[in-house]
């Protein structure tokens, strides 16, 4: 204030024309637009640094450049993907966690591809030297628990580490595992970070924003290419999403394996995304090392004051081609040539402190040199000791597992369905609504009628009753796509809402249920990422329609199916799938339960289809209360919804517990004459059931469901079929093509239990391209068809 324009410019010209850029004007609310230019325009995330704290920083970067350089010459050829260029990042990471500790944080969850993590791994997560020359040399340097399956390459594994800052606080830092699908991994440390944030020892969850921070590293190239970043940004301020503000930093080599900007984005910038959410961005020069820091200072003052998204654009370059094996000249002579003779962040920064009288250039070589020859004392320490023999080990104890009950009395259950049905005297429910509620008094009777929606309620407040937490989410969970949950209401005069599941007097953990966005993969990658950190709660998510899991099939591939086998990493992650044949055309009709099926192996996946309401209501408690945690994948029915025979009774809820083979037993009473089984899973049973009703009792051939199809319940079905001493045939019935469903993976299951003298057949549709018929017609016909032809 007061200044002239002469005394103003030269500090507008640093402010502006420096090694920093600013992106504010894009943002709407004028509060952060003018707090931003204040803040910007004062410098006061511009501070020098003083002398302990410059040799300090020089020394982060010794550490980050002689590591690379050392495993470049140790390991010449082998993948890393080297950091340098943006060697900055680890002293930005450093001051990142330093201010999230300083600002309540206990723990900072970490993203990124596989560019510079080796580095991070080391010096933001502490992971030991030996053990990633382990990873190079093909031996572990020792034993880090139970081998969990195949493994990953080393630059996609994640850790966790306890972080000192320099105050002397003590905040965990982890790194999430990450596939080479670069920028899915943002929406699982998104979903990671929320989990941490939330308190769920309560009736409703209490989330504090400030107890975790999410940091998304990005490549320019992914973050500008890839859809996945879209859908996560725009979970950013969402009610069941919104994390206080991720951190998003963008490591720009300006390069994308060989492709130029200019084949890679349509934009200006690789950040200009992050333009339409509203987020501020700060673009610095990564050969300015304080002026990172800075940016870092302004991103988190940011955070802590809005709550919200902020980007920070590293601008750097590669030295290294994609990876190591790789030579850029082929594709960028030009710039290949140029960062040959470019000096590095540590060259640029040591002259730095040699020209202010830090240090003389003797003295700045001598401690890059100290650090360099720690790396090759290490390794040959690391060396000396894997030629050592190991002794022999113990083999481990073998560890009995049982099913919990999942049975709850009957008065509790009463109990429960009636604290669901209480509503305040103020809150009118819809009349239509409130009459399908009010059936659920009247099904706890003993005539039953206790349909899915309704069980589903008494399994979730029985859990809650129990301590287990609770979270819900997906496209239109809150009502259920088909109008059968009604979870939350919305009084019908005034439009606001009550969650009667929140008000249970005896809740003793929290129950959470969000209508997402209409996205499927940043949505199940940020429930997955909750799960793998929330390992007491139920998290449950919901498609539309089970076909629309396509949308997500890099998480399921990728981290929910292969996750424990690459990482050690699982949880109890529930999926509900609507599936079946009804008529409603192609994406109606399949949660692709063959996908599923293929990638279930090592014990990896739960995998059910059940036909009735109590068989899922002890199923969704049975995986709530599993020691064993693993992914469960749900098919649920549409037309079964309210299907009077697919419901249930009270004393169906109250005694025993899920079967995951359930046999025929109007069969089973002349079991010595069956001579043909027809074996099938899910919804199609009421199809079998209502053509075999057509036939004389003698030629009724025994029908028999498979609930869980993974793991395969071998035993339980051998000993039904073994109940039935003259069966000369068994016939696998599904809805599905030939091609899809479960056929392929029942079939040899079924070979290896069958007797020699059983014939097994197949009978469904046929080997298709498309999973089901656009015509309501010819569904039909097709139905009756595979029914008559299984009964027959």
């Amino acid at each position: 204030p007061g200044a002239t324009l002469a005394e103003a410019l030269p500090r507008l010209r640093a402010t502006y024309c420096g090694t920093m850029a600013y992106e504010v004007e894009h943002i709407a609310s004028h509060e952060e637009r003018v707090w931003l230019r204040q803040q910007i325009e004062s410098g006061a995330h511009r501070r020098p640094l003083d002398r302990d704290a410059r040799i300090e920083l020089l020394d982060r970067l010794i550490q980050v450049e002689s590591f690379e350089r050392f495993l470049h010459k140790a390991y010449l050829g082998q993948k890393r993907f080297s950091i340098e260029g943006v060697d900055l990042l680890v002293p930005m990471l450093d001051a990142v966690i330093d201010m999230a500790a300083d600002q309540g944080a206990r723990e900072v969850v970490l993203g990124m591809a596989h560019r510079g993590r080796l580095n991070v791994l080391a010096h933001t997560l502490g992971r030991p030297y030996v053990t990633i020359f382990g990873e190079f040399e093909g031996k572990k340097a020792d034993k880090e628990g139970e081998d969990t399956g195949t493994g990953d390459v080393k630059y996609h594994h994640g850790a966790e580490g306890a972080f000192v800052t320099r105050s002397g606080r003590s905040i965990t830092v982890s790194l999430a595992h990450n596939p080479s699908h670069l920028e899915f991994v943002g929406a699982v440390v998104d979903g990671r970070a929320r989990a941490r944030q939330t308190q769920r020892k309560a009736a409703e969850a209490y989330h504090d924003p400030s107890a975790a921070l999410p940091v998304i590293i990005h490549g320019d190239a992914a973050f500008a290419g890839q859809g996945v970043v879209q859908e996560t940004l725009n979970l950013g301020a969402l009610l069941g999403y919104r994390t206080g503000g991720s951190i998003h930093l963008i490591t720009n080599n300006q390069i994308g394996f060989t492709t130029d900007a200019v084949d890679a984005r349509s934009t200006r910038h690789a950040s200009d995304l992050a333009k339409g959410f509203d987020i501020p961005i700060f673009h610095v020069n990564a050969d300015d090392a304080e002026a990172c820091l800075a940016a870092v200072r302004l991103s988190m003052m940011y955070r802590e004051r809005f709550r919200a998204d902020v980007l920070i654009d590293l601008i750097g370059y590669r030295r290294h081609g994609h990876n190591e094996g790789d030579e850029p000249a082929y594709t960028q002579p030009l710039m290949s040539e140029r960062i040959k003779g470019h000096q590095s962040a540590r060259e640029l920064y040591a002259a730095a402190l040699v020209a202010d009288g830090i240090f003389t250039a003797e003295e700045a070589q001598a401690r890059y040199d100290t650090a360099y020859q720690h790396l090759v004392e290490q390794q040959q320490g690391f060396k000396t000791s894997i030629s050592q023999p190991k002794p022999a080990e113990a083999a481990p104890s073998k560890i009995v597992r049982e099913d919990p009950a999942t049975a709850i009395d009957r008065d509790s259950l009463i109990g429960l369905n009636d604290l669901l049905l209480a509503y305040p005297e103020a809150f009118t429910v819809h009349p239509k609504l409130k009459r399908q509620l009010e059936r659920r008094r009247t099904a706890m009777g003993p005539e039953g009628g206790i349909d899915w929606g309704h069980a589903e309620s008494l399994a979730f407040a029985s859990l809650l009753s129990e301590g287990v937490p609770i979270r819900l989410t997906g496209q239109d969970v809150q009502r259920g796509t088909f109008s059968h949950r009604h979870l939350v209401l919305h009084d019908a005069e005034n439009g606001s809402t009550l969650c009667t599941m929140q008000r249970l007097p005896g809740a003793l953990a929290s129950f959470e249920v969000h209508n997402s966005p209409l996205s499927e993969l940043a949505t199940l990658g940020f429930e997955y990422g909750y799960a793998t950190a929330a390992s007491d709660a139920l998290v449950l998510w919901e498609a539309q329609f089970g076909d629309f899991i396509n949308g997500a099939q890099v998480i399921v591939d990728q981290f929910i199916a292969a996750g424990l086998s690459k990482w050690g990493v699982t949880s109890r992650l529930t999926l509900l799938l609507p599936h079946g044949h009804e008529g409603q055309g192609p994406e109606h009709s399949s949660g692709r339960l063959e996908r599923f099926l293929q990638l279930a192996a090592e014990g990896n996946l739960r995998i059910a289809n059940c036909t009735t309401a109590g068989q899922y209501f002890h199923l969704i408690r049975r995986q709530a209360r599993r020691i064993r945690q693993r992914p469960l994948i749900v098919f649920t029915p549409k037309s079964l919804l309210r299907l009077p025979t697919a419901c249930s009774t009270l004393d169906d809820l109250a005694n025993g517990s899920f079967l995951p083979v359930i046999d025929d037993l109007a069969a089973r009473t002349r079991g010595d004459t069956v001579r043909r089984a027809v074996l099938c899973s899910g919804k199609v049973y009421y199809d079998l059931v209502a053509e075999a009703v057509k036939r004389p009792d003698h030629e009724r051939p025994a029908v028999i469901r498979l609930e869980q199809l993974y793991s395969f319940p071998e035993t339980e079905l051998r000993q039904i079929l073994t109940g039935y001493p003259s069966l000369r045939e068994v016939v696998w019935c599904q809805e599905e093509p030939h091609n899809m469903g479960a056929w392929a993976f029942a079939e040899p299951r079924l070979r290896a239990i069958m007797p020699n003298e059983v014939r097994l057949a197949y009978v469904g549709r046929p080997d298709r391209a498309s999973p089901a018929e656009g015509s309501h017609h010819a569904h039909v016909v097709e139905q009756e068809r595979i029914a008559r032809e299984a009964i027959a």
